[in-house]
């Protein structure tokens, strides 16, 4: 396998940041810490094959500090898993575009900042589970059932 310096890097971000500063919040060492280096493992490996979002993961790694628990388990059990399903994020992107048609309106006059508007309400109507990447480029592309957003 070939070295992957973002991964090295997220990791790096990842214990430096989110660990030590949760076992700081907690007031224990690292030697105390309820959440395993194998746990730290899966927990980047599951963002890392697009399982969970980094939103999820911070929820997930919340749950590792309360419980204990692997985040695979913690994804299934509470139904955490990222959604990348084009059908299901259309259907919802359609939603947000139909109750919105003023902001697409002005976004289509200009306002070319409204795109992240568009990409955050999909991403409150899905509960945070909509894949960022697949949200983006849909309301990206042009599509026969919804009006364009995207360049």
């Amino acid at each position: 396998m070939l070295p992957r310096p973002d991964l090295a890097r997220q990791a790096s971000n990842w214990v430096i940041g989110d660990l030590f500063g949760a076992l700081n919040r907690l007031g224990r060492s690292i030697e105390e810490s309820p959440v395993t280096p194998a746990q730290g493992s899966e927990l980047l490996g599951l963002v890392a094959d697009g399982t969970v979002s980094g939103s999820l993961a911070k929820q997930v790694f919340e749950i590792m500090l309360e419980t204990g628990e692997d985040p695979s388990r913690i994804v299934e059990e509470r139904g955490l898993k990222q959604t990348s399903d084009t059908g299901a994020i259309e259907a919802v992107i359609a939603d947000i575009l139909a109750a919105n048609q003023d902001k697409v309106a002005e976004f289509r006059g200009g306002k070319d900042k409204l795109f992240g508007f568009f990409v955050g309400q999909t991403m409150k109507a899905m509960q945070g589970k909509g894949n960022p990447a697949v949200v983006n480029d849909l309301l990206k592309k042009p599509s026969p059932e919804r009006p364009q957003v995207g360049n």
